[in-house]
């Protein structure tokens, strides 16, 4: 532990004060739709928790040596593989995804701390290939590495965090520019796997999603519902919204899964237009820390790493938005520190300190 890391010049503060005005508008929104439960709460309480566990957890790893995150890599890479491979077995089925540990009144999604681990274990890849990324191996390697996560995943079936994982490789393929023979090869046989998948893979929910979002009038009613009640939600807010608690759509539960798929449309309409804009403008100001931070790295580990988590907070933040006002399709995939789930805030807080520890002041 080095009580020296929480120093202005080796701890960046203000990624930590955007994350936590985040998670502060994520609670007021969780509060909200929660007030139309009753009286107890249940959901603000338990964000509450996981928050105030994330947050701790955040200090405390960001005070160790960033080298040690390298050194256990792979350990916790088979750790987090196990546990996606137990909960198959051993889990409780959510909305149709069996996914989560269940402890009394609380979950754990193993999911997501997969995806933390896959963050880990590319980076660490990497670092070993001193930057011979041309080499099929690489490629090829990283791949198959990938796969064992994705694979687990879709088995439970998860399609959006499946999809997450894969965009995590994809991106950092990007970054590190592999050869381009090799990104065509993959693009004509996700092609085949989507044809595939169409077939043979996809439930019937997860085929009308998609469906949905080529012809948004095609069922209104039915299956295309969410995705309307939140396009009125957005837009009923207008300037300065409706107010905390005075959200129709949230309060009168027209809006389904409001506190996790939906809160971007539960913010828009009860903060407006201009609560929008401040939710978007701390997601820039967290891409553009976490940049500075992979820019000033003085290993190929972390900046990889911090190239994954950029990666990973943009897919789910545009995928999360965009299905909220209509340009994706709905897949289930949660708003970084502002939707509920325990499970997610709690890694991606936990994220956040990996990422303090690797903080250079080069900026």
């Amino acid at each position: 532990m080095q009580l020296s890391k929480f120093l202005p010049r080796s701890f960046d503060w203000v990624l930590l004060a955007a994350v936590a005005l985040l998670v502060a508008i994520g609670g007021e929104a969780i509060y909200s739709v929660d007030l139309s439960h009753g009286a107890a709460l249940l959901l603000f309480k338990k964000q509450a928790l996981a928050a105030g566990l994330g947050f701790t957890g955040l200090f405390i790893i960001s005070a160790m040596q960033h080298t040690l995150f390298r050194s256990y890599a792979k350990l916790i890479f088979v750790g987090a593989t196990l546990l996606l491979t137990a909960v198959l077995f051993f889990g409780n089925t959510i909305r149709q995804t069996k996914g989560w540990f269940v402890f009394g009144g609380f979950s754990f999604q193993p999911v997501e701390a997969a995806k933390i681990a896959l963050i880990l274990m590319l980076a660490y890849i990497i670092a070993g290939f001193g930057r011979r990324f041309e080499r099929p191996l690489f490629f090829v390697g990283t791949a198959l590495v990938t796969l064992v996560p994705i694979g687990l995943v879709l088995l439970q079936p998860d399609l959006g965090s499946a999809v997450l994982l894969g965009l995590i490789w994809l991106g950092l393929m990007f970054l590190v520019k592999v050869r381009k023979l090799h990104l065509a090869i993959l693009l004509g046989a996700l092609g085949v796997v989507a044809v595939l998948s169409w077939s043979f893979l996809l439930a019937p929910y997860q085929k009308n999603r998609l469906l949905n979002f080529v012809d948004p009038a095609r069922d209104r009613t039915g299956s295309g519902y969410n995705v309307r009640q939140a396009i009125i939600a957005v837009g009923s807010g207008q300037l300065f919204g409706r107010g905390l608690g005075f959200g129709s759509q949230s309060q009168l539960r027209f809006l389904p899964e409001a506190q996790t798929d939906f809160i971007f449309s539960v913010i828009a309409e009860e903060l407006g237009f201009v609560g929008a804009v401040v939710v978007v403008l701390l997601y820039g100001v967290i891409f553009w820390r976490l940049l500075r931070i992979m820019q000033a790295a003085n290993d190929d580990f972390s900046a990889a790493a911090a190239g994954g988590v950029i990666i990973l907070f943009f897919s789910q933040f545009f995928v999360n938005v965009g299905a909220e006002i209509g340009l994706l399709p709905v897949t289930g995939v949660p708003l970084p520190f502002v939707s509920y789930g325990g499970s997610s805030l709690l890694m991606n807080l936990l994220l956040i300190g990996v990422m303090e520890s690797m903080v250079v002041k080069k900026y």
